[in-house]
């Protein structure tokens, strides 16, 4: 259970988009100021905008820059989560494209899932190590709370002949190339329903980060397992990417219109407390200095020289 003062901070916190293939910005952003943020992790993917949705603070992310020249792989998630935090977002939305490895996931659908399976392999995805271990529980990687506003919000904005789906699983698979049809056929055997290539990174970190994350997945195509159809490329992507995009300024609209008064509680926001392993006397400066955003609720500020 969070503190009193916690709660306090989180009814007055950011909610952070993040925009992934086809979605550069928010429709309806008002006040709008741009912020570079420099992290311990590096420099994140773009500017930050930070403005007013239906008079919710939002702060906003192009995952893969605005002229869309990061590979998912490059995409730099360490810095751009941590940087997200630092900016005081505690509720984060990742909308991303995905592929559908499901009959009735339709593309121009949307799905919010509610679990993962990872196949990455080359992209840090902790901002721990370097002399301090902690464990945070993955098993819900989504918050069920944030992910229920997100799935009524879109419910209530679909555009007609298209349907919301709540729940499934995301395989998230490294990337750039899309899938052999021999892999799509083994993920369907494992009963994923949709495919992408970043997400899974994104909640990781967030939960390390104590930040609630729910997705809205964009169903692009038909992964390449489906005979009936062309193999995905890129013009079919691009195309239905264009058609969800228009789509999603009223989905947040109206999630909005849901945080606005009363911010969800979630088991993230305190995910930290039984996670760290090492003493902090035994961290070394440098590397209490990089986790100190995230750690200094539980040893206290890190000050230099002690």
């Amino acid at each position: 259970m969070a503190s009193d003062a916690l709660q306090d901070t989180l009814q007055q916190a950011r909610v952070g988009v993040i925009g992934g293939s086809g979605l550069y910005g928010i429709e309806g952003l008002e006040e709008i100021k741009e912020i570079s943020v420099e992290t311990p992790f590096g420099t994140p993917s773009d500017a930050f905008r930070i403005g007013r949705l239906n008079g919710v603070e939002v702060v906003f992310l192009a995952r893969h820059g605005r002229a869309h020249h990061l590979l998912p792989t490059e995409v730099p998630y360490r810095a751009n989560v941590w940087a997200m935090r630092s900016l005081g977002v505690r509720w984060l939305i990742s909308v991303s494209a995905v592929g559908s490895l499901q009959e009735h996931l339709k593309p121009r659908d949307m799905v919010v899932p509610e679990q993962f399976i990872d196949r990455t392999m080359q992209r840090p995805c902790s901002f721990f190590g370097q002399g301090c271990v902690a464990h945070v529980s993955l098993a819900d990687p989504f918050c069920a709370n944030l992910s229920a506003l997100l799935a009524s919000a879109a419910e209530a904005a679909m555009p007609a002949g298209h349907s919301l789906h709540r729940g499934g699983t995301y395989l998230c698979m490294e990337g750039p190339a899309f899938s052999t049809r021999a892999e799509s056929e083994l993920y369907r055997s494992w009963g994923c329903d949709v495919i992408g290539m970043t997400n899974h990174t994104e909640a990781r970190l967030a939960r390390e980060a104590e930040i609630a994350y729910a997705s809205l997945s964009m169903v692009t195509d038909y992964d390449c397992w489906h005979t009936d159809h062309d193999a995905v490329s890129v013009d079919m992507v691009i195309a239905n990417l264009q058609a969800n995009a228009a789509a999603t300024a009223p989905i947040l609209q109206n999630l909005m219109d849901q945080l606005k008064d009363q911010r969800p509680s979630s088991a993230a926001h305190t995910a930290l407390a039984d996670a760290l392993m090492t003493r902090p006397e035994a961290v070394p400066a440098a590397t209490r200095q990089a986790l100190d955003l995230l750690t200094s609720p539980y040893w206290g500020p890190f000050e230099s020289g002690k």
